[in-house]
């Protein structure tokens, strides 16, 4: 055996393996863009934070998120997936690091920038891993164990950042900057690992396309402009701008409503502050688990896909009780049903590209509805800030992010009678 060639363990085993250390990533990337939430409070007693100011960091990221959510592919077909996934991964463990360096705003809004623009590559890098190394009929399962790395990250970030806060004053330097040192460090980590071990299978599985030929007959490339032609593509694209508004307020303002409205301090963040995200996890599952057992108990796929996404849309409108209640763990549960909602839901949108569009345009299509949603993140997230700032209370936001499922829901219903392929024209117009 030549010296420098690959040694891993059998293709079976060796796929497996590389699912998990690509689910390992996506962990990382979760844990990372969750460092700033909840560290917010201990950053704001060395320098100001607004609630206007939080809502500029969250839109720095999100901004560049969703645009190199967009051109991540071609960054991954330019350099291949192992020389891009390293790269993407050390861009964006160094962005999150420098934050610890931050002495103001201006400096932290940079480094979230650049952070967004590092993990926006890290789902079309892990989409590209799974074409390579697994054949159609193991790839559902495969992103699935990809995608739960997302659960895993947000569940493990509360507590862990609630323990370096309450215990890293090391070298005189405030403990929130060893909170995005030590993170960026998990994934300098990874880094490491995935140089070592990736390469692309030189063993095709069972099932995979070799490399000169291929699973179904070749389909011809198709274009942003054609795509967008079509009003269900815009309906998809706007359905999640819509729910994912909701989704990333949560996800970046929960933590802030714990410590500003509940009075949260650390060891209660780090206690339960992770419940809500263990229900996301689980919602994840239960959406496509739902929509498959409808098709298999013979509902069209236009039946069982509304459905689903109707059932995840209704668990939605309870997080407008939150501000009324009185009890802590009922807050958690009503955060929790709609992080499981949320995320049933959205394993569903991310589904209908699959039943609309041809193989060839499914990168194309999922960089479209990543910034679709990447945008709501942004609009929701300044008026949020807005508003808080000038008096009024998490009510209003609430009720505002609790609606905006189902107008999602009945944007689908309205705009898309039914779903199925839709039909491009065989050559270029």
């Amino acid at each position: 055996m030549h010296p420098n060639a690959p040694r891993l363990p059998t293709p079976l085993a060796g796929r497996w393996q590389i699912a998990l250390l690509v689910s390992a990533a996506i962990a990382v990337s979760y844990l990372d863009r969750q460092t700033l939430p909840w560290a917010i409070k201990a950053i704001q007693a060395d320098f100001p934070i607004s609630n206007q100011v939080k809502a500029f960091l969250d839109s720095s990221f999100l901004l560049t998120y969703g645009l190199m959510y967009l051109g991540g592919g071609w960054l991954l077909d330019r350099w291949g997936t192992r020389r891009g996934f390293l790269a993407i991964m050390v861009f964006w463990s160094l962005a999150c690091a420098s934050q610890g360096l931050a002495g103001g705003v201006l400096m932290l809004g940079a480094s979230r920038l650049l952070l967004g623009m590092g993990e926006g590559g890290g789902f079309p890098a892990a989409t590209r891993v799974v074409g390579e190394w697994f054949p159609v009929g193991e790839r559902a399962f495969a992103m699935g164990i990809v995608n739960a790395g997302g659960g895993v990250g947000a569940v493990v970030a509360p507590p862990l950042i609630a323990l370096v806060l309450a215990q890293a004053d090391w070298l005189h330097l405030s403990s929130w900057r060893w909170v995005f040192f030590l993170t960026g460090g998990v994934g300098l980590l990874w880094a490491l690992g995935w140089r070592t071990l990736y390469h692309v299978p030189a063993v095709r599985p069972a099932g995979m396309a070799s490399s000169g030929g291929a699973e179904s007959p070749p389909e011809r490339a198709i274009s942003l402009g054609e795509l967008l032609r079509f009003r269900e593509i815009w309906t998809v694209i706007g359905a999640k701008f819509l729910s994912d508004a909701a989704w990333y307020f949560y996800l970046f303002w929960l933590p802030k409503y714990l410590y500003d409205a509940r009075h949260f301090d650390l060891r209660q963040a780090g206690a339960i502050g992770w419940i809500p995200y263990a229900g996301a996890g689980i919602g994840a599952l239960f959406g496509g688990v739902l929509s498959g057992r409808l098709l298999r108990g013979g509902h069209s796929l236009d039946r069982a896909r509304k459905w689903g996404l109707g059932a995840s849309a209704a668990l939605m409108p309870w997080v407008v009780l939150v501000p009324h209640l009185p009890s802590v763990p009922w807050v958690i549960a009503i955060f929790s049903l709609a992080f499981f909602g949320q995320q049933s839901w959205s394993t569903l949108v991310m589904t209908l590209p699959t039943d609309m569009v041809p193989r060839s345009a499914l990168g194309r299509m999922a960089g479209l509805i990543g910034l679709g949603g990447a945008m709501g993140g942004v609009v929701l997230g300044q008026s949020a800030g807005w508003l808080l700032d000038h008096g009024f209370s998490y009510a209003p936001v609430l009720g505002i992010a609790g609606s905006l499922h189902l107008a999602a829901f009945a944007l689908i219903c309205l705009a898309i009678p039914c779903i199925q392929p839709l039909r491009f024209s065989p050559h270029r117009p």
